[in-house]
């Protein structure tokens, strides 16, 4: 059964992936950071994915769907299943949250940003996923008419169907494209400001590169009311460092923005066609074809499912730190590193 063996592939390397990702956050202290935390939270529901949900769906594929195990479990898996779904959203959700704010109000943000806030943001996360996959062994335990269709192990709710696809996809996916537009459109302004030069806050929204090319010397990193500083001065050294290790953080930003863009993207192309038929399946009842979108659901669970698998390989493309760490635990070669305060 070649398509069985090929599912249990993926389900290896989506349990080993993130085992690698959470080693790395756990080890590495360049990865110690807010987002990489939510990351390794993101990468214990994954994995989890891997080891309690993949593995039971497997089980319904080789049994043509037919429920093989007790009844009485279908509900929880649903559930488990639900749970770690709506994790891997809100976390996303989440992160595009905090470094939009992390971005917008860097002061204010990092005063009260630390590992305990960190750790309470996950944990409201995990409460909100847990909140809305609670109601699934409820109702299923007490009819199971519910969550069995056919002797096939699927959620037969339509109105939790819609409130759970809306509340636990579909709001928290708007949230996060917004953000994330809205982070990027954010640091491509703070790229042009630093660009151009540093100007008074109150002139900051009409700068022009063009018109400054005519009145540089009026404009520094240190903005000098009188227009005294000179090239050679302490202060302006000090400007020209400031606006270089500005223009670093911003870069690495931008870095790390397209690294969480490229995990954003794999997420809403890999799960948005499960949940739009699924929505499908209740709003256009007779007018749909049932068997259909019943096979559909199938395959596009599973394409859902590989997303889990697919982030610590983008990790791995295009993060250093990540791609060294993988390398040397998979060869068994991890030394403990020095503190670093470099922000990945």
């Amino acid at each position: 059964n070649w398509p069985a063996l090929l599912i249990l592939v993926v389900i290896l390397l989506t349990i080993g992936g993130n085992i690698l990702v959470i080693m790395a956050v756990s080890l590495e202290k360049k990865l110690q950071n807010a987002t990489n935390f939510f990351l390794m939270s993101l990468a214990v529901a994954d994995m989890l994915v891997g080891i309690l949900v993949m593995p039971v769906s497997l089980i319904a594929v080789l049994y043509d769907y037919a429920w093989p195990l007790p009844k009485q479990l279908c509900p929880i898996w649903i559930s488990l299943d639900v749970l770690f779904s709506t994790a891997s959203i809100m976390h996303l959700c989440a992160i595009s949250l905090d470094r939009y704010v992390a971005i917008r109000n860097p002061i204010e943000h990092s005063r009260f940003n630390s590992r305990t806030k960190a750790i309470m943001k996950i944990a409201a996360v995990w409460t909100i996923s847990i909140g809305i996959s609670m109601p699934i062994p409820v109702i299923g335990l007490q009819d199971d008419s519910r969550v069995f269709v056919n002797g096939t192990c699927v959620l037969n709710d339509e109105k939790f169907v819609l409130i759970g696809s809306f509340m636990a996809f579909f709001i928290p996916l708007i949230i996060m494209v917004i953000t994330y537009c809205l982070t990027v459109q954010v640091l491509q302004r703070q790229a042009t400001v630093f660009m151009c030069g540093e100007v008074p806050k109150q002139r900051r929204s009409s700068v022009n590169c063009l018109k400054k090319e005519n009145n540089t010397e009026n404009i520094s990193m240190l903005h000098n009311h009188e227009g005294a500083s000179h090239l050679n001065s302490p202060v302006n050294k000090e400007a020209v460092l400031f606006r270089k290790g500005t223009m670093q953080s911003i870069n690495n930003e931008r870095r790390a923005s397209k690294v969480l863009g490229i995990v954003f993207f794999l997420f809403l192309i890999m799960w948005c066609p499960f949940f739009i038929t699924n929505v499908m399946s209740v709003l256009c009842k007779e007018a749909c074809d049932k068997d259909l979108l019943s096979e559909l659901l199938d395959v596009f669970v599973w394409v859902g499912y590989v997303c889990s698998g697919v982030n610590p390989l983008v990790y791995t493309l295009f993060n250093k730190t990540y791609r060294r760490a993988f390398s040397n635990y998979i060869r068994c070669q991890y030394k403990p590193g020095k503190k670093s305060a470099l922000r990945q």
